[in-house]
């Protein structure tokens, strides 16, 4: 009754995987001009498996149409796997790939010639020797597909993996599956129904398989030109390791005997395969095979053509991501590190950090990296490997080049320093790779040479930004010379107008008329005027004492028919500054928090002493300003949040700030508002009283 039951079970799992494999052939052809991979040929690897699906249980096991198939099934799946090798002349550049592929048609056709010999012939293992040849045949069939199937996986790159992942997944899973299948048929001498009924499942899961993998997006596929017969060779010693573990663990199934030995059978089937799904992906035991190959096969370790190649690759993408993240991934390829930080020059001489890839969450202070460790990687060019500087070994390394929160990220691996003509711009943090190794003379001369190529990349933006912001310093300065066009039209006007009062200036309606002309040139010329005062140098300005908390009273009060601009009241101080050009300064900040406020918030102004220095802030309660506008915008000439603000005015503040002596700042939140803050030294004698150190002030 359970035979019946199972046979039944068999038969119908057969006819469904027959469906299902029609189904995904004919939709894959109907789309073959839209694939990735080679779907028409898979298209007909499914249909002769679908009719392998349907021979096997009208035929029997021992049919002979139903071998016929299986066998033309291999063949027509191995030339699936070569047209994936040849879609960008993989084939042509690894010699091996032909010759297995042509030694393994072979076997396929010497696979239909045994099924054809033993026609009419008994198939018992024990009496029938073809057949324990033609299921021979089959392993080493299966063997080798196998090998060229991680192959293709191995040496592809990273984006072509996902796209080869799902066919070279279904591929694999047929020919492991009899691998397993055909070894315990050879070694047991006798065809394991439970194996065989399961095995009716094989073709509608390769075609689930490919239908995953057919809906995704079809992208070029470029494989990595690998040194492929050092890899297919190792394959080949760890299948054969795998195959004798089958061996041996068989035969100690054998001696338990029993009614559990097909049992025993399918709990090792699956626990095999379990183990090698779990092991085969692992990151790091293919980091650690590719090392050891690499090291102990080869002069070199790197493929020098490949890793220019693939260098040029992530530099050309530009649609892909940012120049900066894109200078992290090229150094992050050189030793298969899975992220990396860009740390890059700052204002005042340390490192600040400028970009990531794939490297979330890290909380990176503000000063990355001091000036005496800016200075050390400039000086010295050198590649540290952090593992060697957690172990002791620090001699010549100061500890300004290690910051705390570098030293205690265990993801941080080694930093690489970009060079260009021996200036520094930028340090590359990269990650830790899957299988960590000691950096050598081969790694640390392949990082100088891409280091100082990016670098050029670098150098090469800043060049174009230069030039950028030359150009609209160029088209400010046309329109300025349409103000000053304007301003000559007023003065051509005014001595028109004097002119002609010499003549006429009894006469009423003349007077009338030109009292409105004076009027109207007046309001023209100070509005122009007033335009012009806000980019005014103040260059010639001398240096003078200036009450701060007057100051920012006064400018309150201007404020007071616009908007809300309260200035904190306390005591009062004096900083050493340009009267006029902080006056200026200020102005530009509190116009740009007006600017980003809402009619009801107020603007708040305040003052305090810290040492030598006076304390100004500028806060409000607005939009606020991303991170990466921050740093990279906010300060730059003609970058505005505004539409139609000419981007002038935090980028004056601050050249104004600075040519006192003083320093501007910004702290700022989306959604929250902005605090710039303004630090002016202190005249010499009020820096000697503590007790203006800390100002207790009350908000009305």
């Amino acid at each position: 009754m359970n035979g019946q039951v199972l046979g039944s079970l068999e038969f119908a799992a057969y006819l469904l995987s027959a469906l299902v494999t029609l189904v995904m052939a004919t939709w894959l052809f109907a789309r073959r001009q839209h694939a990735a991979w080679s779907t028409g040929a898979t298209a007909a690897a499914l249909v002769v498996m679908a009719a392998w699906a349907l021979a096997r249980p009208v035929f029997g096991p021992d049919g002979l149409l139903g071998r016929l198939l299986l066998s033309m099934s291999y063949l027509v799946w191995l030339w699936v796997l070569y047209r994936m090798f040849a879609r960008d002349g993989r084939h042509e550049s690894l010699g091996p790939i032909r010759p297995v592929v042509l030694a393994l048609g072979f076997v396929g056709l010497m696979q239909i010639a045994l099924a054809l010999a033993v026609v009419g012939e008994p198939t018992a293992f024990g009496v029938n020797e073809l057949v324990r040849l033609g299921v021979a045949f089959r392993l080493l069939f299966c063997v080798g597909a196998l090998v060229l199937v991680h192959n293709l996986y191995a040496g592809a790159s990273l984006a072509a993996r996902r796209e080869l992942r799902w066919p070279a997944a279904a591929m694999a899973l047929m020919w492991f599956y009899d691998l397993n299948f055909q070894t315990l048929s050879y070694l047991a001498e006798i065809v394991p129904a439970t194996l065989a009924a399961v095995r009716s499942l094989v073709p509608g899961t390769m075609a689930i398989l490919l239908a995953i993998g057919g809906m995704q997006r079809a992208t070029e596929q470029t494989f990595r030109p690998s040194r492929a017969f050092a890899f297919q060779s190792i394959s080949l010693l760890i299948i054969a390791a795998y195959f004798g573990l089958m061996v041996i663990a068989f035969r100690g199934i054998a001696m338990a005997g029993g009614d559990f030995a097909g049992l025993l059978q399918v709990a090792f089937l699956v626990a095999a395969s379990a183990g090698a799904l779990a092991l085969l992906p692992s990151k790091r035991l293919r980091g650690w095979l590719h090392v050891t190959v690499a090291k102990n096969l080869f002069q070199h370790r790197y493929d020098y053509r490949e890793e220019w190649l693939r260098f040029t690759r992530t530099m050309e993408r530009a649609e892909a991501l940012p120049l900066r993240e894109r200078v992290v991934q090229a150094v992050a390829d050189v030793t298969d590190s899975p992220a990396g930080l860009l740390l890059a020059p700052g204002d005042y001489g340390n490192l600040s950090l400028e970009a990531r890839w794939q490297w979330p969450g890290s909380e990176i202070p503000a000063e990355a990296m001091g000036a005496a460790g800016m200075r050390f990687f400039a000086d010295s060019q050198f590649i540290l490997d952090l593992d060697h500087w957690r172990a002791g070994r620090h001699e010549g390394i100061p500890a300004s080049a290690v910051p705390p929160w570098l030293a205690d990220d265990a993801r941080a691996w080694a930093v690489v320093p970009l060079l260009h003509y021996d200036r520094l711009l930028g340090v590359v943090v990269l990650a830790r790779p899957a299988y960590a190794r000691t950096l050598d003379w081969e790694d640390f001369d392949l990082l100088r040479v891409v280091g100082r190529q990016l670098a050029n990349y670098l150098a090469e933006e800043a060049s174009q930004d230069a030039l950028g912001e030359a150009q609209r310093f160029d088209e400010f300065n046309r329109r300025i010379a349409f103000v000053m066009h304007d301003i000559k039209n007023l003065a051509s006007q005014l001595s028109l107008l004097a002119r002609n009062a010499e003549k006429h200036a009894d006469k009423p309606e003349f007077r009338a008329d030109m009292l409105v002309t004076l009027r109207k040139s007046s309001e023209k010329l100070a509005a122009l005027l007033a335009r012009l005062g806000r980019y005014g140098g103040q260059g010639d300005e001398p240096i003078a004492p200036v009450p701060v908390r007057s100051l920012l009273q006064s400018i309150a009060e201007r404020y007071r028919a616009q908007h809300a601009v309260i200035a904190l009241p306390g005591d009062e101080f004096t900083a050493e500054a340009q009267p006029e050009a902080l006056d200026q300064a200020l102005v530009h900040l509190v116009q740009n928090a007006v600017d980003a406020s809402k009619d009801e918030t107020a603007v708040v102004l305040d003052a305090r002493a810290e040492g030598t220095e006076i304390v100004i802030e500028v806060s409000d309660s607005g939009c606020g300003m991303s991170p990466e506008f921050v740093r990279t915008r906010l300060f730059k000439p003609f970058h505005s949040s505004k539409p139609g603000g000419f981007g002038i005015g935090a980028h004056e503040a601050r050249v104004t700030i600075r040519a006192m002596g003083g320093k501007l700042d910004v702290e700022s939140r989306e959604g929250l508002g902005t605090r710039f803050v303004i630090r002016l030294p202190r005249p010499i004698a009020d820096s000697q009283f503590p007790s203006d150190n800390k100002i207790k002030t009350e908000v009305a």
